[in-house]
């Protein structure tokens, strides 16, 4: 099987992070694809930056349609079900695949995010996968995410925020908000003695199950099928749709 993972920014060196991550846990037959969008910002860190980033993850998941199944690896999942409307193989994104595996390992489960203007959008996320009874707090640790791989303080400052986490939710795992922190999400395991879940990790376990079993997204309601054909004008006139 091969399973396409589209970094949600444009900075290759965490493209290369994510692949790495993802790599890590793969199956033996399972192949991994890691790309980086041509369009989109550097980093995803606000609603606008969302918003720009979806042409770019769209466009790389159109430009491999015979992926077995695809990862957005961004922890806002953005363009998620857009992209499920222009894939024949499932789609899943970090964020929703790290709540799921969490909310198996115990009562409940604290996210550790980037920035503090991300915590409503995660907040928006939990409670769009049903996980508001699971999910016991949302956390910054307020390191910017270009940041995450520059800055020599990052494992001892996620560290500080997870123990932080744990302490005021007795929560029972970590959920890291951002596909940046997927290299630390072992040593980070290790040192709290609790699981901490890395969505790049989690999304190559359940779409390498999902593929093995042969699922797509369904369609029999209408709402996932292929978007219509219609003109797009102006500087997105190349995403229209003509069949």
């Amino acid at each position: 099987m091969r399973l396409t993972v589209v970094n949600g920014n444009t900075t290759a060196a965490m493209t290369a992070v994510i692949s790495e991550s993802a790599r890590a846990v793969a199956r033996p037959d399972a192949e991994i694809t890691a790309v980086t969008p041509r369009t989109g910002p550097v980093s995803i860190e606000s609603h606008y930056d969302e918003a720009l980033a979806v042409p770019g993850i769209l466009d790389a998941v159109a430009a491999d349609p015979d992926a077995d199944g695809y990862l957005i690896a961004c922890f806002g999942d953005p363009g998620i079900d857009a992209a499920r409307e222009i894939a024949r193989a499932p789609v899943l994104g970090i964020a929703e695949a790290a709540m799921h595996v969490a909310a198996t390992l115990g009562r409940g489960f604290s996210v550790v995010t980037t920035l503090g203007r991300s915590i409503g959008r995660t907040r928006d996320l939990v409670a769009h996968y049903g996980f508001s009874a699971r999910c016991l707090g949302i956390h910054a640790c307020e390191i910017a995410v270009l940041d995450l791989e520059s800055d020599p303080n990052t494992s001892s400052i996620l560290a500080a925020a997870c123990r932080k986490a744990l302490a005021e939710d007795g929560s029972d795992a970590i959920v890291l908000g951002c596909a940046g922190m997927a290299d630390l999400a072992r040593s980070l395991s290790d040192e709290l003695g609790v699981p901490v879940i890395d969505g790049v990790a989690a999304g190559i376990g359940l779409l390498s199950g999902m593929a093995a079993m042969g699922l797509h997204t369904g369609t029999a309601s209408g709402e996932f099928a292929p978007p219509l054909p219609k003109e797009v004008t102006g500087s997105l006139a190349e995403f229209a749709r003509r069949s």
